[in-house]
C-alpha cells in the first residue's frame, strides 16, 4: 500500500520494511505499508511484483 503516513497507521498499518517488504521502485519507507490480514498466515519478505497494467 502507497499512501499517507499519517492516515493509514490508525488502521494498523506499518511500513512494509518491518515485515521484510520492499517496493520495486524509490519510495520512503514511511509511505509503503501493508498490513497482517490473518496471525495464522506465513512469513512473505521480498519486493512487490506489480501486475503488468500497472506498467511499474
Amino acid at each position: 500500500m502507497l499512501g499517507s503516513e499519517k492516515y493509514y497507521p490508525k488502521f494498523g498499518y506499518i511500513p512494509a520494511i518491518q515485515y521484510g517488504i520492499k517496493a520495486p521502485f524509490d519510495v520512503p519507507n514511511e509511505n509503503f505499508m501493508a498490513i497482517k490480514l490473518n496471525e495464522a498466515n506465513t512469513e512473505i519478505k521480498g519486493i512487490v511484483q506489480y501486475a503488468k497494467e500497472f506498467g511499474i
